[in-house]
């Protein structure tokens, strides 16, 4: 029994920790990318585009890495968790993984933009709008009772997804309308900002989440072993108070020698003689 629940929770760990250094390396991607290409305007330019700057292949790789820890966390949500909200995160899933498969135009071609571009564009648009999505729905299901912290922090979160991912369609729409006009001092617009600002909210909160989930198998270990323990003391006690018990019952309950059929034939055997 020990054997098995040692290996329980290293398989859990393990669980946790391979998809959260999936979004750690596609993070640290992402901003190895930023550095490398101080041409491109963070503010109005969006991450995408850095696909054709330097070390570009770095960016497609990120969002496959995120893609997968997102997959692994779909899978692990269990039924209990809501079937819309696992729905809507497979849904993220996805156009992140088609975003990365299908790369962004240069930058300078919003009005005219190739095949590639326009599943890019779509696929990573609707995974942006998905991510919030599966968060509202999933927000009271995760496994978060014993860790009030973890919950307020996935909550914060999850507004924080639904914000920024409001603001990048203002700042999307416009571009697109025509624009850009909703910029900010020199910077024509700023979807490039908001853009960023989704990335960050959103994978914090995968993070979170996989922790959530994975926290869960430990804490219902626990709640296991401090079950089995108390009956493991129980089951120790119980021989020794059974006789206690029934030398308790021999000490006070001398009518029962009286009654029992020896202690009777004996006194039949007394009066006879």
């Amino acid at each position: 029994m020990a054997m098995t629940h040692t290996a329980r929770p290293a398989r859990t760990a393990a669980g946790v920790r391979a998809p959260l250094a999936l979004i750690g390396a596609g993070a640290l991607a992402m901003a190895a990318v930023e550095m490398l290409n101080p041409e491109y305007d963070l503010v109005s330019e969006t991450l995408s585009r850095y696909v054709h700057g330097t070390a570009g292949p770095l960016l497609p790789a990120a969002l496959l890495a995120v893609g997968a820890a997102s997959a692994v966390l779909a899978a692990r949500l269990g039924p209990g968790t809501g079937r819309a909200g696992r729905a809507a995160l497979v849904v993220w899933t996805l156009g992140i993984l088609v975003a990365g498969l299908f790369p962004a135009d240069p930058p300078g071609h919003w009005h005219r933009p190739s095949p590639s571009e326009l599943v890019h564009g779509n696929a990573a648009f609707l995974a942006f709008a998905a991510l919030p999505t599966a968060a509202v729905l999933l927000r009271r299901r995760m496994p978060t009772a014993h860790r009030p912290g973890l919950r307020t922090a996935l909550n914060a979160l999850t507004w924080a997804s639904i914000t920024t991912t409001t603001a990048l369609a203002v700042f999307l729409i416009d571009v697109m309308d025509g624009g850009p006009s909703l910029g900010l001092g020199s910077a024509p617009t700023l979807v490039g900002l908001a853009e960023r600002l989704v990335i960050a909210a959103d994978l914090a909160w995968l993070s979170l989440a996989l922790m959530a989930v994975g926290g869960e198998g430990r804490v219902g270990r626990a709640g296991t072993a401090g079950t089995a323990s108390a009956a493991g003391t129980a089951g120790t006690a119980s021989p020794a108070g059974t006789a206690d018990m029934a030398g308790t019952a021999g000490a006070v309950a001398p009518s029962d020698a009286v009654n029992h059929p020896a202690a009777r034939a004996e006194s039949g055997q007394d009066r006879h003689a």
